[in-house]
């Protein structure tokens, strides 16, 4: 009986089973194509030393597939035949890299002091009405500012009156005026002293609509009567400058604006103390904390010059506050920067003309007159003395300051001194 499978005979045996021994060399043999009917793949030609007599180019059991390997999967790492095939992870497109990375860049850039911009513009307190003041002067020369620190106690709590040392007075007066001129000619910053004797001018009341009549006073007792717009009056009258923009401040916002940021520091010949306003410097540089700074920029019974010495502190606290607030260490650390905008912001009432714009405008030249780009100046009187009826008052130069307000008026260099 033959032993092998039925069409097997010894020579076809010999010859596909044992093909070394086989005198003539082994044919080759065509596989089955399995399903699709694909090209079979072909043997490739000559000789490798390391895979045997040839290479066929069948797969010695591995699994290929498409896409990255798994070193922990089931199949183990093929990164490594990949890479050595040059199908590894293509190198990173830094062109493209680069250019999505300006696009975010300049998106920040835009968006964050876009946003800045209205947000700040909207803590703004538009509550002053010029248009409601009468008989104006004609439009003049450069943009005047009328700056005034009120004393306020609004929002203020009874330990931060105390700390403050503002006491509990109802109302608000005006604790200190400035009229900020800037134009062609450099800037310039002149003090009115609020015992200032002046004509408060009729005026009907924005409020009331009570006709006020005519009247010598002192300056200060014109916000005490009808507020804002009746000072933007009478600084008006007596000057015949025209008012393009009011801004006021309180008692609180400026104290916390200083506290924002970190302290003022301010030099002094001498001690200074006085109980009325809490001021306790002693003498040589120290910082200045809110509570501090506001008591600095009050006191006048420990002055030689009284109210007049006072004016100039308050314009160099003013201009000191500008200066620190547009330090680079201010202005890039959002930290600071934000706080300080917002405790200014919330306690400054404006007219309502006035844009947020206007006020950097403001500010920067507060600043300008602090680095020695511009001047600052009270307003010239002849000298102190007493009233009947309205107590101390100060008296102008007349001369001296009609020519003063003339010269701001024409945007001319202002050559007028107060000394």
């Amino acid at each position: 009986m033959n032993d092998w499978p039925e069409g097997w005979t010894a020579d076809s045996r010999d010859r596909y089973g044992r093909g070394s021994r086989a005198s003539d060399p082994e044919p080759h043999r065509v596989m089955p194509v399995v399903g699709g009917g694909g090209v079979p793949p072909q043997r490739s030609q000559g000789y490798d030393d390391d895979r045997g007599p040839y290479d066929d180019g069948y797969n010695q059991g591995q699994v290929y597939r498409s896409g990255g390997g798994d070193p922990n999967g089931p199949y183990g790492d093929d990164g490594g035949d990949r890479r050595a095939s040059g199908y590894g992870k293509p190198p990173p497109n830094w062109r493209k890299r680069i250019k999505i990375g300006a696009i975010v860049a300049l998106v920040i850039l835009i968006v964050v002091p876009v946003a800045t911009y209205f947000w700040a513009d909207s803590k703004l307190r538009r509550e002053v009405d010029l248009s409601k003041v009468e008989d104006r002067p004609g439009d003049t020369g450069g943009t005047n500012y009328l700056i005034v620190g009120s004393d306020s106690r609004e929002g203020l709590s009874k330990e931060r009156q105390d700390e403050l040392h503002t006491g509990s007075v109802e109302g608000k007066r005006t604790d200190s005026m400035m009229i900020l001129h800037t134009g062609d000619n450099g800037n310039t910053m002149v003090s009115l002293p609020r015992d200032w004797m002046v004509t408060i001018p009729s005026f009907t009341g924005s409020e009331t609509g009570n006709r006020i009549p005519e009247q010598t006073q002192k300056i200060n007792a014109a916000y005490a009567i009808e507020g804002p717009e009746l000072l933007v009056r009478t600084v008006e009258y007596n000057t015949g400058l025209k008012i393009d923009h009011y801004a006021e401040i309180g008692f609180g916002g400026f104290a916390n604006i200083v506290d924002e940021l970190g302290g003022v520091e301010m030099c002094f010949d001498e001690a200074v103390k006085d109980k009325n306003s809490g001021a306790d410097f002693e003498k040589g540089c120290q910082d200045l904390n809110g509570a501090e700074a506001l008591a600095f920029v009050r006191n006048r019974y420990a002055l030689p010059g009284g109210d007049l010495d006072r004016t100039k502190n308050q314009q160099k606290l003013l201009s000191k506050l500008a200066s620190e607030s547009a330090k680079i260490t201010t202005v890039m650390n959002p930290f600071k920067l934000y706080p300080t905008m917002g405790a200014g912001l919330d306690s400054l009432i404006v007219d309502k003309d006035m844009s947020l714009f206007n006020v950097l405008q403001m500010f920067w030249a507060m600043k300008g007159v602090s680095g020695g780009d511009g001047k600052s100046m009270n307003l010239p009187v002849v000298s102190g003395g007493t009233d009947p009826r309205l107590g101390s008052v100060q008296k102008w130069d007349e001369p001296k300051a009609k020519q003063l307000f003339e010269q701001l008026k024409n945007d001319d260099k202002v050559t007028v001194s107060a000394d």
